[in-house]
């Protein structure tokens, strides 16, 4: 796996490239999802929020309003964001029901709030990442505009079958974890169903992703380091291969209608099992035996799964072993 990052400028990402073998088929949706990286929120969309209220007040706090002015910041040095942002203020004093009240919300980039003299927590998300302050607001005076730091970068995922076949995103899905393992040995789920090019705003750290090819056994984790104010592009090499089964009665031959099939790994182990003339799936690199069964009988094969090579399986009717497909076939996209 090789990774790229590019550094946030305002509320857009300025890209610095790192060489990797399969840039020029990413390179056109790179581009775009860089250019739309302000306006996307991740693959899980924030609930809906209800607007701007300009009146704000808690039944417990009395006085005349005053205009609070927020802004957030990916880094202590950075520009203000524009856009992206969801700003939520809560009351300090839990309901009854133990959790603060929601007193209002605000979408967009930089925003202001008219709130009654007291004290406030100001939460702003970006993504997934967020950061949270008490404001005290004063009796008297004005409060001074209050700038919260997300310390939030982004990351984009994409992969690869072998060295360099690229993988339909309609057959390829990511999923974002904590880096630190539970007592339990699993870990915390921060983001599911993550879509090739697809920008997640995180908090700066360690994230540990888990890449499905496919829906079998080609299953690839990785370890992705968010900076602050830059953006991740992490591409994932996936040792597998899609591959289309077949019951013939000569190599080369048309597909044997009401076929079920049973796929076993060199163990034994069965690792999936369909019905149909040819079904296609993906599979992790190794050795497999392909078993048929048809009309009360029942044919099989041996073959090896080879990175990258996208080819047929065929299963001949007389129990002769169909050519090897894997030595022949290129790599297909």
């Amino acid at each position: 796996m090789r990774i790229r990052t590019r550094i946030l400028l305002r509320t857009a990402l300025a890209i610095t490239l790192a060489g990797f073998g399969a840039e020029r088929a990413l390179a056109e949706d790179a581009t775009d999802a860089f250019k739309s990286f302000p306006s996307i929120s991740g693959s899980r969309k924030m609930p809906k929020l209800t607007s701007f209220n300009p009146l704000v007040s808690d039944p417990t706090q009395n006085g005349e309003l005053k205009d609070v002015k927020l802004e957030a910041l990916l880094t202590k040095d950075g520009q203000a964001l524009e856009s992206g942002l969801t700003w939520r203020v809560f009351s300090p004093i839990p309901g009854g029901d133990g959790k603060l009240p929601l007193l209002a919300t605000s979408e967009g980039g930089s925003t202001a709030f008219n709130l009654v003299p007291g004290e406030y927590f100001v939460n702003v998300a970006f993504g997934r990442a967020a950061a949270t302050r008490k404001i005290r607001v004063p009796e008297q005076g004005a409060l001074d505009k209050q700038v919260l730091v997300l310390d939030a970068g982004g990351v984009m995922l994409n992969a690869v079958s072998g060295s360099d076949v690229r993988i339909p995103p309609t057959e390829l899905s990511f999923s974002i974890f904590s880096s630190d393992e539970k007592e339990d040995g699993e870990r915390a789920l921060i983001v599911a169903d993550v879509k090739p090019s697809t920008v997640v705003r995180l908090g700066a750290g360690t994230y540990h992703v888990v890449s499905d090819y496919g829906s079998v056994n080609a299953v690839i984790r990785a370890d992705i380091q968010v900076e602050a104010g830059k953006l991740t592009e992490a591409t994932i090499q996936h040792r597998a291969a899609k591959l289309t089964l077949k019951l013939v009665s000569e190599a080369g031959g048309e597909a044997i209608a009401d076929t079920a099939w049973s796929i076993l790994t060199s163990s034994g182990d069965v690792v999936s099992e369909s019905v149909g003339a040819f079904p296609t799936l993906v599979l992790a690199e190794g050795s497999y035996t392909a078993v048929a069964r048809n009309k009360d009988k029942i044919y099989q094969r041996d073959f090896a799964v080879k990175a990258g090579v996208n080819t047929d399986v065929e299963v001949l009717l007389n129990g002769n072993v169909a050519p090897d497909e894997t030595a022949n076939a290129s790599a297909q996209d």
